[in-house]
């Protein structure tokens, strides 16, 4: 999966050898290798910035088409940054734009997208103490749409560039402290000689007292156990003396406590030396290192934390959970999120997440929490310790559901936030399975509820992830053995009695279970990502069959089922053009369906692909129409040729007033968009008279025929034509 993907690229680079001895140019060079191939990018950089004038450095590149030495020449260098650029840069940290070359933000690039012919492009700021260091920029030469998570792993991937800097930034400055060593008195950090057989200070320079607020004159000439470090610890003082005695060198990092109360971190270092007469002595080294300490701090909360919410990331937070064998997981999930911010913007849904954060946040310091995350774009998590009263949790449970049921004002809008709460019994299933997976089966029965929507992982739930496990792996045998035979289900045209299309239904042949229906499987394919597999091979063998009626003259349409992981994969489009081109199709006679709530997933991009597939003589039917986020407005701006009403209208047709209502509202506004309807699950005759009454166009359902195979469709389909005539 790409989460998984995505933590083993970055513990590639956490883990490195370059970034652990603050190798900037090998580390970027890492970097740029990795998310090459993660992002299949046209070219990936490293580039330091010396100041906002872009007096920049290629650290590193990566690209098929230019060397080292030509991406040093050539990329970017005579550009000015507009102060546009850097003002969002500083706001949100990265700049996306899938128009790089018309895109305002970027015209000072202008010349280099264009001779690149990079079309989208992701910078990333590489930033020590807010302070832009650096870019990382990831380029393509076609139009691409990245996510907030996929953006969120760039910018995991700058937060370790940070760090690589900033550690040979500290290596630096541990050189030139080194210089110091071997200076006297004008030396800035704290030199001290002990003597190691009477433990006595026998100098120190003129930086102790500026560093501790101590008097030079209390220090030298007394015991170790003067300083701050040993006051009241004489066995450590002891054991530290014996240590250098037998030669060892005695380093690290101490909290200490200046003469007016306030607090400060040192960095110390002591090495034995003996005199000529024979005496032992020991030389230390302090340094001041709060300002490093802040820094780290800083750094550490950038590469750990979501910089939105202020709450551990989903990195930080997987790593918690693999340290417990025991505990509460629970997992919220924000419905409808992704509509709001897209309808609201996502200014507005950035400050919906900011408050349920803090809600979140409140709910863990109340109940001594393990961790609180944010692990996904909508999605938040709190660990907390094991309850061994049930009925206790259940009532934390319940509290924390209202707390976020609360309305909220978000500017001036009253929202509800919706969310969908899992809880997970995290010993229950230890060395079984992953909280998280838990957490998500269980989330998905939540989402399900009309109400009170939360959901404990309990042993039936347990019980069917189990099985839904054994049917993943089945699966995987499934799509490559091609276990799987496409049925079809006849469309009838209502106004002459014909059936005009068919519905390919896919069926899994399973060896032990025999034949399977989609809802058997489908979902779990669709969470493994082989839905996508599955997709392309029902999406060829229906056009295939297509060809075959062509063939034989039989002028039929196609309707194909394209799930939503499929439709945004990005390769829909080409695969569809290479079908269409093979097998010939005729124009219109090849329909896909997407049901409304998937179309909105992303709307820009739904909007073009289907401009695009429509431009090619492809259908695009809106499948469940008016059981999702039906909106006129995008109905509107999409290129659909058919409504398909969902089958929970039609089923109490005859007996539902608000039904029939419904469904003629829908036929109505079909009739004004001019778009042709279908209506699904036609199972007796007085539905097929009022649907043909109202001016529905098509329907199909067992009062037809149920999906059967192909030599059987054609057959019934012919045979009931040819009677019609």
């Amino acid at each position: 999966m790409r989460q998984t993907e995505q933590q083993h690229l970055l513990e590639l680079i956490v883990n490195s050898v370059a970034k652990e001895k603050g190798d900037f140019k090998q580390t970027s060079e890492l970097a740029c290798k990795l998310l090459m191939k993660y992002f299949n990018a046209t070219c990936v950089s490293v580039i330091s910035l010396r100041d906002k004038a872009l007096e920049q450095k290629v650290i590193a590149c990566l690209s098929p088409n230019l060397t080292f030495e030509e991406s040093v020449n050539f990329h970017r260098n005579n550009s000015l940054i507009s102060d546009s650029y850097f003002d969002e840069l500083r706001r949100f940290r990265h700049v996306f734009s899938n128009s790089s070359q018309s895109d305002k933000r970027l015209q000072s690039f202008n010349e280099y997208y264009c001779q690149t012919h990079i079309q989208s492009n992701l910078d990333v700021a590489i930033r020590i103490n807010g302070h832009i260091e650096g870019l990382l920029c990831i380029e393509f030469d076609h139009v691409v749409d990245i996510t907030l998570a996929n953006i969120e792993f760039a910018c995991q991937f700058s937060d370790q560039l940070a760090l690589t800097l900033a550690t040979r930034y500290a290596y630096d400055k541990d050189e030139r402290l080194t210089l110091f060593h071997s200076a006297t008195e004008q030396a800035k950090h704290v030199l001290m000689l002990v003597n190691l057989k009477s433990q006595v200070i026998e100098y120190v320079n003129p930086a102790h007292e500026k560093m501790t607020g101590l008097s030079r004159d209390i220090v030298q000439g007394n015991q170790l156990i003067t300083l701050d470090m040993f006051r009241g610890k004489r066995e450590l003082a002891n054991e530290l003396t014996e240590k250098l005695i037998n030669g060892d060198i005695i380093k690290g990092e101490a909290e200490l406590t200046r003469v007016d109360e306030s607090k400060y971190w040192v960095q110390y270092q002591a090495n034995r030396f003996v005199t000529e007469q024979g005496n032992y002595y020991a030389l230390v080294s302090c340094v001041d290192i709060s300002a490093q300490r802040k820094s780290k701090e800083q750094l550490e909360h950038l590469a750990w934390k979501c910089s939105l919410t202020g709450l551990s990331n989903r990195l930080h937070f997987t790593q918690c959970l693999e340290r417990v064998s025991e505990g509460t997981l629970i997992l919220v999930d924000l419905m409808g999120f992704k509509r709001f911010n897209d309808t609201s913007g996502h200014e507005q849904g950035d400050a919906l997440l900011t408050e349920v954060a803090r809600r979140l946040k409140h709910f863990g310091e109340s109940h001594d929490a393990i961790d609180v995350a944010r692990v996904g774009s909508d999605e938040f998590t709190v660990l907390l310790p094991q309850f061994v009263d049930k009925d206790l949790l259940n009532a934390k449970i319940e509290k924390l559901y209202r707390k976020l049921q609360v309305p909220s004002v978000i500017g001036r809008e009253k929202v509800d936030p919706k969310a969908a709460v899992a809880i997970v019994d995290i010993n229950s299933i230890a060395g079984q399975f992953s909280p998280l997976s838990c957490a998500d089966i269980a989330l998905q029965y939540a989402k399900k509820k009309s109400s009170q929507n939360h959901q404990i992982f309990n042993d039936d739930l347990l019980a069917t992830f189990k099985n839904n496990a054994e049917i993943e792996r089945d699966l995987q045998l499934a799509v490559r053995n091609r276990q799987f035979e496409l049925y079809y289900q006849p469309l009838m045209d209502l106004k002459n009695h014909q059936f005009i299309g068919a519905e390919a239904l896919i069926r899994w042949h399973h060896p032990k279970k025999g034949v399977l229906y989609p809802g058997a499987f489908i979902e779990i394919a669709e969470q493994t990502g082989m839905i996508n597999a599955i997709g392309d091979w029902v999406l060829e063998a229906a056009c295939k069959q297509l060809n075959l009626w062509q063939h034989k003259n039989v002028d039929i349409v196609m309707h194909v089922n394209v799930a939503a992981r499929q439709f945004f994969s990005g390769n829909l489009f080409e695969q569809v053009w290479n079908l269409v081109t093979r097998y010939r199709l005729k124009p219109q006679s090849l329909i896909l369906e997407i049901t409304e709530t998937e179309l909105m997933g992303d709307i820009r991009h739904a909007t073009r692909l289907c401009q695009e597939l429509a431009d090619l003589g492809v259908g695009l039917a809106i499948d469940d129409f008016g059981t999702g986020y039906s909106s006129m407005r995008y109905l509107k701006q999409f290129p659909i040729s058919k409504l398909k009403i969902d089958r929970s209208f039609i089923s109490d047709l005859t007996t539902s007033r608000e039904s029939r209502e419904i469904v003629s509202a829908i036929i109505a506004m079909a009739k004004a968009l001019n778009i042709s309807l279908t209506a699904e699950g036609v199972e007796t005759k007085e539905q097929e008279i009022f649907l043909a009454d109202s001016c529905c166009h098509h329907a199909q359902g067992f009062l037809y025929s149920p999906a059967i195979r192909e030599n059987e469709f054609s057959k019934f389909v012919f045979e009931q034509n040819e009677l019609v005539h």
